[in-house]
């Protein structure tokens, strides 16, 4: 059976994308900690993020770090942290999360809930930026 990120990738579930190119893709987490909070994937889906091939794992990490650059933009907090958990789905993914403090990266934390206009709005807030063109 097909993750749920194989399901967006393949256009059966809708996603807020913020930057997609040949091998990866990036959008919005449904569930997030904080505004801005995304989600980098390989659209092939391997569940284990070490078990991706070599330049497979070199450009997903690559990938993310242009996102990272537009999320810096977007949301000039402290840092954009990274975290790769891969319990909650099967396919590997990293989180881009942008904090001012730790515990906004606190995964036990409440989600946040937003409506599609705000959902919206934070996509274009991100895809607009300046720092990279993807």
């Amino acid at each position: 059976m097909a993750s749920i990120f194989t399901k967006i990738v393949k256009g059966e579930i809708s996603a807020y994308v913020i930057a997609e190119d040949a091998e990866n893709l990036a959008f919005l987490d449904a569930m997030p900690l904080v505004e801005g909070h995304t989600l980098v994937i390989p659209k092939e889906e391997t569940d284990f993020i070490f078990d991706l091939e070599s330049e497979a794992y070199k450009n997903l990490w690559a990938f993310a770090q242009k996102v990272a650059k537009k999320l810096e933009v977007a949301y000039p907090a402290k840092r954009i942290a990274v975290a790769v958990v891969g319990l909650e789905v099967p396919h590997a993914h990293i989180h881009l999360i942008p904090i001012s403090k730790m515990e906004d990266m606190n995964f036990k934390n409440a989600r946040l809930e937003f409506s599609e206009e705000e959902y919206k709005r934070i996509q274009q807030r991100i895809v607009n930026s300046e720092a990279l063109n993807l």
